[in-house]
């Protein structure tokens, strides 16, 4: 993913002003514009157990990461593109030990190095879904309490301070130079517990830019509502709802995912062996495949056709919801293919709407999210740097940035997250259509109005521009009355750009 116009204007700032400031502050600068050319990073994190190792698994489209409790699964884990596959244990010194993936294509349980000198593990694959998404594995949250664990909080400790730090090498400051978004994974009902537990590791670091605009709850393991084979759906989807109203302010959305199916199928695990198994109990009576697919004590020890440890083997890689869901199936359509069967697998996961809605609530705003950041980091560097020239010209450039008219958006985004975490409190309707402003170009879903023509485009915007200017000098507090300066400014450009243009983008 190249860089959008936005941070590529951010970036132009930092070559244009980066050799006419003093050393140490050019350093810095020079570490914010390698930033802005590095793909996304998002951090799992999550409570011990939750699943997050498998989902890493699943975005990677490998199963790299181990996911039983282990070494590795205690240290923050990164994964990031690269020609060829590779593990760096990164010690606190900046070191690094190179090692081989074992024999399974896994991280090596054991890394060598004391667990107290780890910084972090850099793991390079060349694996195309990490093109333009870099995935940061997190030690799991301690399950008594919501503190951070040690690990992460340094890691993240790091991860702020890191692109100021010059003795720290080039790789290593982009490395851990933390994470733009990320994804909170929990399992079964959400506690307030988890949403403390979410804030606590929110709080560790400035740099994790994590607020409800750019996080996403997961909740996984949704085949354990129902137990056994049963369809989990019907309840884990407006179970996911109602959790969607309980983290509204520290998470966008929250999607359900069954993640040992989404591991499966995205990584290739299920073979052709296994499809074959799965026909060939699909074959038998329908009250034996009951009985089978009753416990899992009796489907490994049931009188069977599939011998034993291949059941077993299907309940690693399916769980017998998705040995169920395979067995009716093949019980449906007897000549179903292998692959089709996989991508059925794929679809009953529900990884599909993780994907688009990380695609969604994530990549697209990519753009917005860095360049954002990188203003922000500019902006800290101004305030600190030791020279007053450096200080003057940083902020003379900021500021010719921040008046173009597109920049507007990295305003929208800053109230909207504002907005969206509780500091200022607007009625809910207002609520939905600024954060729709913000986090979109697209005037007929930000307008609610899917089959307008431009021109009546263009008229919704202008009178959303006056409702909120209305409502700024109208009863509104100060913090009120600010937002709603910028959204009126905010819908007032969209209806210049849809007369403009003269058709939706």
């Amino acid at each position: 993913m190249g860089a959008g116009p936005l941070s590529a204007r951010v970036a132009g700032l930092c070559d244009e002003v980066g050799p006419r400031l003093g050393a140490a502050t050019g350093t810095q600068v020079s570490g914010v514009r390698r930033r802005l050319d590095e793909p996304l990073r998002v951090a799992i994190a999550g409570r011990l157990k939750a699943g997050k190792s498998t989902l890493v698994n699943a975005l990677i489209g490998r199963r790299v990461a181990p996911t039983e409790v282990g070494e590795c699964t205690r240290i923050v884990t990164q994964f990031r593109y690269g020609t060829a596959d590779r593990v760096d244990v990164v010690r606190r010194d900046g070191s690094r030990l190179s090692l081989p993936l074992d024999d399974a294509g896994m991280i090596p349980q054991r890394l060598g190095v004391p667990r107290a000198q780890i910084s972090y593990v850099d793991v390079t694959l060349t694996s195309d879904h990490l093109r333009d998404l870099t995935v940061l594995d997190t030690p799991g949250l301690a399950s008594t309490n919501t503190s951070v664990s040690a690990g992460a909080r340094r890691f993240l400790f790091e991860a702020a301070t890191a692109p100021f730090d010059d003795n720290i090498d080039d790789d290593s400051a982009g490395a851990i130079a933390g994470a733009e978004a990320i994804v909170y994974v929990f399992t079964q009902s959400v506690r307030d517990d988890d949403v403390a537990a979410l804030e606590a590791f929110r709080s560790v670091s400035a740099r994790l830019a994590s607020n409800p605009i750019n996080s996403l709850g997961l909740f996984n393991k949704v085949d354990k509502l129902v137990g056994g084979a049963a369809d989990p759906w019907p309840v884990a989807g407006p179970l996911a709802t109602d959790q969607t109203g309980v983290l509204r302010r520290v998470v966008s959305e929250v999607v359900p995912i069954v993640g040992l199916l989404a591991e499966t199928t995205e990584a290739g695990r299920l073979t052709a062996a296994d499809c074959e198994a799965l026909r060939t109990m699909a074959r038998l009576p329908a009250g034996e495949r009951a009985v089978l697919l009753a416990s899992v004590d009796l489907f490994t020890s049931r009188d069977c056709p599939v011998p034993r440890e291949q059941r077993e083997r299907l309940l690693r890689l399916l769980d017998l919801y998705g040995i169920g869901f395979a067995i009716a199936q093949f019980a449906a359509q007897p000549q179903l293919a292998s692959g089709d069967l996989v991508r059925l697998l794929f679809q009953a996961s529900g990884f599909p709407r993780l994907r688009n809605t990380l695609d969604q609530a994530f990549r697209w705003r990519t753009d917005a999210i860095k360049a954002g950041w990188g203003l922000s980091t500019l902006e800290k560097l101004a305030s600190h740097a030791p020279r007053p020239e450096d200080r003057e010209l940083l902020r003379d450039a900021i500021e010719q940035v921040l008046q173009q008219p597109e920049y507007h958006r990295l305003r929208l985004l800053e109230v909207a997250q504002l907005v969206s975490s509780g500091s200022v409190e607007l009625p809910e309707p207002m609520e939905q259509e600024l954060t729709r402003l913000a986090l979109s170009t697209d005037p007929r879903w930000i307008l609610s109005l899917p089959a307008a023509a431009p021109e009546q485009l263009a008229r919704a915007a202008l009178e959303a521009a006056t409702r909120w200017r209305v409502y700024a000098v109208a009863g509104a507090s100060p913090a009120q009355s600010r937002v709603a300066q910028v959204a009126h400014r905010g819908f007032f450009l969209l209806s210049q750009r849809v007369r403009a243009e003269g058709s939706p983008r």
